[in-house]
């Protein structure tokens, strides 16, 4: 009898690296292993593959390379955009939402508690949406205020209309920046055209490596570096240069916006399965956040009703096999309940499991879950 494959269903939280990636990664490990900063041969080798990755990676979200500054991750790109703007913009308001995430929130803050900025928390809506006649009254009530709202929700999934929110900041003469990096890869953008100031971006999200990202300052947007020590990315982030992870992050949103129409419908298709494979199966079953309305494709966060398992699900469907999560990964392994499921007053007596889905799931890894959640909630098939 074979042994059960591990399904992994916590796309959010992390993805496998696709094969194309690697092999796009392989030369820099192997071959090319220069400091890019040396002017010799060895150095300027690399070099251009750096140069390359930035172009490509301007060329997909319609900005110029100028634009992108590579960071070693999201949260580094989040806390180079808020604390500049800060310091180098004269912002002294900072309005955001209690569902941020962490990266963003604990900022902001900081910041607020050092008296460096006052921070505002914008009103949701019933179904956790960022209510947007609030955002204007306290962009009304905070001239040239940073508004700081992420794309899509890790934990929920709902999303902002980017457009729409740009505009108001536009309106208000406020500066936006918004952490993206659970729809880079996954959503199209067209910079060149959109009122953003700053997106955060992590390529382990889109199937790239993990300890790499990227910061897009909007080009009339004038900041100071984040990181001293060193002239790289234009004398904004002192360090050496991530090579083989900025490569295999241009790499893989290569590969995303090329299957994008592809990637999207069958995981769409999943996602739309697994709810409905829920709501027929498991009793008393329902969601948070709004998988119906905008809604990112990748993630459905689903509510148990109470049973004597609630506290254990996730360790159970661990022990089935099963890799999902009960909210943020980053919170993993702390008491702490999420934030996010708070802030939009879920029941806390429901467990709350992360189902979040990549382009390796399939429609079985999805029925074994079901059977697996049924054994656990002791539901009798022939009941139903």
């Amino acid at each position: 009898m074979s042994e059960q494959k591990r399904i992994y269903l916590d796309n959010a939280a992390t993805t496998p690296i696709d094969p194309e990636v690697i092999e796009a990664m392989l030369p820099l490990m192997k071959e090319h292993f220069g400091n890019p900063s040396s002017t010799h041969a060895h150095g300027r080798v690399v070099r251009t593959h750096i140069e390359e990755s930035r172009k490509t990676v301007a060329k997909l979200l319609g900005c110029t390379p100028g634009e992108i500054f590579f960071t070693s991750g999201g949260t580094e790109a989040d806390n180079m955009a808020i604390r500049k703007s800060v310091e180098c913009l004269g912002v002294k308001h900072i309005i955001t939402s209690p569902i941020e995430h962490h990266a963003v929130l604990h900022t902001i803050e900081e910041l607020h508690h050092s008296g460096k900025a006052a921070m505002h928390l914008v009103k949701l809506t019933d179904k956790g949406y960022v209510d947007m006649n609030d955002l204007e009254l306290l962009l009304q009530q905070n001239p040239h205020a940073l508004v700081s709202l992420m794309h899509a929700n890790n934990e929920i999934g709902n999303m902002i209309d980017i457009d729409v929110v740009g505009e108001l900041c536009k309106k208000y003469n406020a500066i936006f920046h918004s952490d993206t990096v659970q729809t880079i890869g996954h959503y199209t953008f067209d910079l060149g055209n959109q009122h953003i100031h700053f997106l955060a971006c992590a390529a382990h999200k889109f199937n790239g490596p993990k300890g790499v990202g990227f910061i897009y300052i909007n080009a009339e947007t004038k900041i100071e570096s984040f990181i001293t020590g060193g002239a790289q990315e234009r004398n904004m982030r002192g360090g050496t240069e991530n090579v083989i992870g900025i490569v295999g992050l241009a790499k893989a949103l290569e590969v995303s916006y090329r299957d994008l129409d592809k990637d999207r419908k069958h995981i769409g298709s999943l996602k739309q399965y697994m709810k409905e494979k829920l709501l027929a199966e498991i009793p008393g079953v329902a969601f948070n956040g709004d998988p119906d309305g905008n809604a990112s494709y990748t993630v459905l966060n689903t509510s148990f009703p109470p049973s004597p398992i609630s506290e254990m699900m996730l360790f159970k469907l661990d022990i089935a096999g099963i890799s999902a999560s009960g909210g943020s990964a980053c919170s993993s392994g702390s008491n702490v309940g999420s934030h996010v499921l708070k802030a939009i007053s879920a029941n806390p007596e429901r467990a709350a499991v992360r189902f979040s889905f990549g382009k390796f799931n399939t429609k079985e890894d999805i029925d074994y879950t079901i059977s697996q959640l049924k054994q656990m909630l002791k539901i009798d098939v022939v009941t139903l």
